[in-house]
């Protein structure tokens, strides 16, 4: 099938450098998280993956679970990419991750040598790739030694089945360990995944200034709180909502009146800015020069070009923010 993509896509999308390193990312990239699995409608996965590389978005995230079912997601975009963007496969940063449960057994997850290697290689199958561009270990394992993780991380690298290595969900501690090995062994982590928005605030206390010290780019999940700092839930759950998905990880009792009436409050924000809520949160998450990129998720095309739209009203005053921190903190 061939694809004319928009020729102005890379002028039009605006690229940050991550942390030290020779990568620039977009600031907007597109995560596989929910909506790509083989529950979904694979056509409109397709129709959001091409409306996203048409955008300038470069950089697509997944892991090894990403679903329902675990590696559908991966599955979806492997066929997506073999059978239309293959020709541009150059032009993108395509991540991974590994940790999570995946087979019954003591290797089914998390940190080991054993788990890490052959749920990369079942990735790559899945893929229909030699290689990723990075590949993140997805969550700390209380069991494993860190050495040996991080070891297996140096190894992929040196293999050649992926180009950069990554963390995610590591606090600053922990993420102080491992670019202290890693560095030893000649492989430096690019970038640190964590979950960051205006409800989640933990990494601002001490994960930014780490990353900032180490060189070390930094790319949010969840910026929109899994769809709460939109205007959807005002008016209470809507039922094409993922709140109301039962494959979904936001639960509704977690949308509580005080949570709706500090969004509603920030929607006010927001409107004054000529924005919607979704753009006021992703432009708030990028004010730190430190975040390299958002991760956004998506059930449509036109969700995505909202998104991306954010990037044309930048700027956010102090005036602004600390109107913000007030609703925050009531």
């Amino acid at each position: 099938m061939t694809l004319n993509f928009n020729e102005n896509r890379y002028n039009e999308m605006i690229y940050r450098k991550c942390g030290r390193s020779g990568i620039h990312l977009p600031l907007i990239s597109l995560g596989l998280w929910h909506n790509f699995g083989d529950v979904d409608d694979f056509e409109n996965a397709k129709s959001m993956i091409f409306k996203s590389f048409d955008l300038g978005i470069t950089h697509f995230d997944l892991a090894n679970n990403y679903g329902p079912s675990p590696g559908s997601a991966e599955r979806n975009f492997g066929k997506i990419l073999k059978e239309d963007l293959y020709n541009h496969r150059d032009e993108l940063i395509i991540s991974t991750k590994v940790g999570y449960l995946m087979w019954d057994g003591p290797y089914g997850e998390w940190g080991s040598r054993k788990h890490m290697i052959a749920s990369l290689d079942q990735s790559l199958k899945r893929l229909q790739l030699d290689y990723v561009d990075v590949f993140y270990h997805h969550r700390p394992d209380p069991d494993t030694p860190l050495e040996e993780t991080m070891m297996t991380l140096d190894h992929i690298v040196r293999q050649g089945k992926a180009l950069y290595v990554g963390l995610s969900n590591y606090d600053h501690i922990q993420t102080e360990k491992a670019v202290k090995i890693l560095n030893e062994l000649g492989t430096p982590i690019l970038i640190h995944q964590p979950k960051y928005n205006m409800f989640t605030r933990w990494i601002e206390s001490d994960l930014l200034s780490v990353l900032e010290d180490k060189g070390i780019g930094c790319i949010s999940f969840s910026p929109l709180a899994q769809g709460m700092l939109t205007d959807k839930y005002i008016n209470g759950i809507p039922a094409d909502s993922r709140a109301a998905n039962k494959h979904g990880f936001l639960q509704p009792e977690a949308i509580t009146k005080s949570a709706v009436a500090k969004i509603k409050k920030l929607n006010k924000v927001a409107q004054e800015r000529d924005q919607t809520l979704a753009q006021l949160a992703l432009v708030w998450n990028l004010r730190n020069k430190g975040m390299t990129s958002v991760l956004i998720g998506a059930r449509s095309v036109r969700q995505i070009e909202e998104n991306i739209n954010s990037i044309n009203n930048l700027e956010i005053s102090e005036e602004e923010l600390k109107t913000i921190d007030e609703i925050l903190s009531e």
